[in-house]
Order: structure tokens, then sequence, then C-alpha cells
């Protein structure tokens, strides 16, 4: 990525602007920057997601376990929770693995295999 320095001269007096100037670099947009990081952005975070979902996952599960061997507790729903963290994992992993073989095929056509 390449940094292109502007420099900028203040209304100063011209004897005092003459040995003050200010400099201030600017970075320009760039779009393969901002892909390779919404890719690795995107990986970060559904796997993130599918490891939250796998812990509600087992504790629904844990749950719905505790509620069928013990009569006394009525709690209905953890299968359907249970389900639901379910889904949300297979989600989440599906978005990890498309993003992250989006990300290798980007890789791979930038050096040219």
């Amino acid at each position: 990525m390449k940094t292109h320095k502007v420099t900028h001269q203040s209304s100063l007096p011209s004897n005092t602007r003459n040995k003050l100037v200010l400099r201030r670099t600017r970075k320009r947009f760039n779009p393969k920057v901002f892909i390779d990081r919404t890719i690795e952005t995107t990986a970060i975070v559904s796997l993130l997601l599918t490891g939250f979902s796998g812990v509600g996952a087992m504790a629904c599960w844990g749950l719905e376990i505790i509620e069928t061997n013990n009569p006394n507790i009525i709690i209905s729903g953890w299968e359907q929770q249970k389900n639901i963290c379910l889904g949300a994992m297979l989600v989440s992993f599906s978005a990890f693995l498309g993003s992250s073989l989006v990300g290798a095929s980007f890789s791979i056509q930038r050096d040219k295999f």
C-alpha cells in the first residue's frame, strides 16, 4: 500500500511559514485491503459464533435431559432452543468455510499460480 505525503502550509506570515511546514500523511482507500480485511473479519466472527452456538446447544441439551429425568421440573422449549442453536452453528460454520474459500482463492489469484 502506497502512502502519499501531502504538504500543507499554514496562513502564517512568510518569514514564519518558511520555518514551519505542517506535514500530514493521507492514506488512500485500497479496495483489495478492504476486501481482505472483510473476509478475515467474517471468518473470525463466524468461528466465534459457531463456538458460542455450540455451547448454547450443549446447555439446552443438558437442560432437556434434566427435564426428562426429573418430573418436578416443568420447563418446556429446550428442544426448540437446541435446534435453533444447532442451526446457527451450521450456518455460521458454513459462513466460515465460504469466507475461507473465497479468501484462499483471492490469494491464489493474486499470487498467479
